[in-house]
């Protein structure tokens, strides 16, 4: 009975409905484009005939324009879509969850506030995933000390937000979203009291982060709470600073739990060392400095990375991306799995396509439907072992501050001097 329910697969793949209606209509455009190319070709003006020039320059674009079309139905021939069965996935998979390492980037407190990096934090830590085997990391580039305080932040209100999350199961899990989009329901019932208790909670947190922006600075009382704070000193810039790891939640203490007892996901912050003269090589250098880092805390064999103001709006996520990794046939050729991205802020009617809705949910399946979709740089569960070669399981570092210093190095700007780093290794610095 086993072997039979692992035949059956974690996910499936349809065509998407009407295609033979749009090839059909591909045909008929392509007859019509290749008809005005002939008109064009037969009815040129001849030399020194008037308007000849024009006439070419229209035949030019035409060809062009042509030439462009038939090129974008390869991205909409084929429009494949994945469907996971999470059903399947804990029926076959219940206690051996692989970890998963979550990474979310940033870089300009002033650009990227920092009340919003937490919710991007916030809603990844909340995951309807063990916690015990989720790993969230926040890359700042910038090496601000308002980041670094907004995720000390963060972190103790995660102990209330988490399981709110959960015992409600509540969405989006981004606290900012959440509150705005929900306030109906009756207010004498115990769920309003407590929605009201975490959103005065949140909002209190949010005025003290912002605060601390508004001023440039954090207070002194604050930095005597906190050893991490040690780190920033009067001679760190954007460009010009240290490796800073600090772990903000590790797993492995009895004492990071919930109030309601349960285990939190660890919380690292790191920015990596910049000094002048060294390429930083933009995103792609600091995704390969959180691989590196990521590798000697926990090493999970599943990366997911995020950019800081792309919060997740599915719990799920991670379970429907395993449905993938973890199928027996075809989940050892599948080395990432790419989300579509969506916007909660654009207009109704969205006349101006800023939610790119044809690149998501026709072009990206379309390009899927030949091999697999492209990597847009956000909302991407990897392989750990696709991205820098063979994995392997942790090497046994047990306490904080053993980690913090074992990883500090590999965030060095220096490391990746004449290796492979940002060549064959992970993320390619033309990214």
């Amino acid at each position: 009975m086993a072997e039979e329910k692992e035949d059956i697969p974690l996910f499936e793949t349809k065509t998407a409905k009407g295609r033979a209606l749009y090839k059909l209509f591909c045909s008929i455009t392509l007859v019509g484009i290749v008809l005005i190319w002939v008109y064009r070709l037969l009815h040129i003006p001849g030399a020194g005939e008037r308007g000849r020039f024009a006439w070419l320059g229209m035949f030019f674009a035409e060809v062009l324009f042509g030439l462009y079309w038939i090129l974008t139905q390869a991205a909409r021939w084929r429009v494949v879509y994945r469907y996971p069965f999470k059903d399947r996935l804990f029926n076959r998979h219940t206690d051996n969850f692989p970890k998963v390492d979550i990474f979310v980037c940033t870089a300009d407190p002033t650009l990227e506030p920092p009340s919003l990096v937490i919710n991007t934090v916030l809603s990844v830590m909340s995951y309807n995933y063990p916690p015990d085997k989720l790993g969230v990391y926040l890359s700042d580039d910038g090496c601000s000390e308002l980041t670094f305080y907004a995720l000390i932040e963060a972190s103790e209100f995660s102990k209330h937000w988490i399981p709110f999350c959960k015992k409600h199961k509540i969405e989006p899990r981004a606290p900012e979203i959440y509150f705005a989009r929900n306030n109906n329901f009756s207010h004498e019932s115990d769920f309003a009291r407590e929605w009201t208790s975490i959103k005065n909670m949140y909002e209190d947190m949010k005025s003290r982060i912002d605060t601390v922006r508004a001023n440039g600075c954090v207070p002194k009382e604050i930095k005597d709470k906190h050893k991490g704070f040690l780190e920033w000193d009067s001679g760190i810039t954007k460009q010009d600073h240290q490796s800073i790891v600090q772990i903000l939640i590790d797993r492995s203490n009895t004492k990071a739990v919930d109030v309601d007892g349960n285990k939190l996901p660890m919380l690292v912050y790191l920015s990596r060392e910049k000094k002048p003269g060294w390429a930083h090589n933009f995103k792609a250098g600091s995704m390969n400095a959180l691989i590196r880092v990521s590798s000697e805390i926990s090493n999970a064999p599943i990366i997911l990375n995020l950019d800081c103001d792309m919060y997740s709006n599915d719990p799920d996520a991670i379970n429907d991306a395993l449905c993938f990794f973890l199928d027996e046939k075809r989940g050892r050729q599948i080395s990432y799995v790419q989300y579509p991205q969506r916007f909660s802020n654009v207009t109704k009617n969205d006349v101006y396509a800023n939610a790119a809705r044809a690149t998501f949910q026709i072009e990206l399946a379309g390009i899927d439907g030949f091999g697999g979709a492209l990597y847009i740089g956000t909302g991407c569960f990897h392989r750990r072992e696709s991205l820098s070669g063979k994995y392997n399981e942790n090497r046994g570092l047990i306490g904080a501050k053993e980690l913090e210093m074992a990883a500090k190095p590999l965030a060095d700007c220096s490391y990746e001097k004449d290796t492979l780093w940002g060549k064959e290794v992970c993320l390619n610095h033309s990214y």
